[in-house]
């Protein structure tokens, strides 16, 4: 079993900055790419950033230059730093890790999601 756990959302008003982590527990064997998505009400899950084994980054061009996303494999967490945030940055935020676990032919990776937090942000 593997499990995601989310933290770091909450109230913040616009320009204000908040730290979203993310850390994977479990039988696992080896974690590929992170990322950070998010929903908002009535709208599709779009990606927000991603990062890969080798910590090559990826952003959403809405939100480029505010948003930092980062890594630490010893602690197999993902972080999401979040500045100047606007009222449009207002989501359920989840994380997405694909996640190598062992299994008896060798490793089986799949994709793995947090359970969602909530960042509002108010004009």
């Amino acid at each position: 079993q593997v499990h995601l756990v989310e933290s770091g959302g909450g109230l913040v008003q616009a320009g204000g900055s908040l730290r979203l982590s993310c850390t994977a527990s479990g039988n696992i064997f080896s974690i590929n790419a992170m990322a950070w998505y998010r929903q908002a009400p009535g709208k599709q899950r779009e990606l927000v950033a991603s990062i890969t084994s080798g910590s090559s980054t990826n952003y959403a061009d809405s939100v480029k230059g505010r948003f930092t996303i980062s890594r630490d494999n010893a602690k197999k967490t993902v972080y999401l730093e979040m500045n100047s945030l606007k009222p449009d940055d207002t989501a359920v935020y989840y994380c997405n890790m694909r996640i190598g676990i062992p299994h008896p032919m060798g490793v089986m990776t799949n994709d793995y999601w947090g359970q969602g937090t909530q960042v509002t942000v108010s004009s």
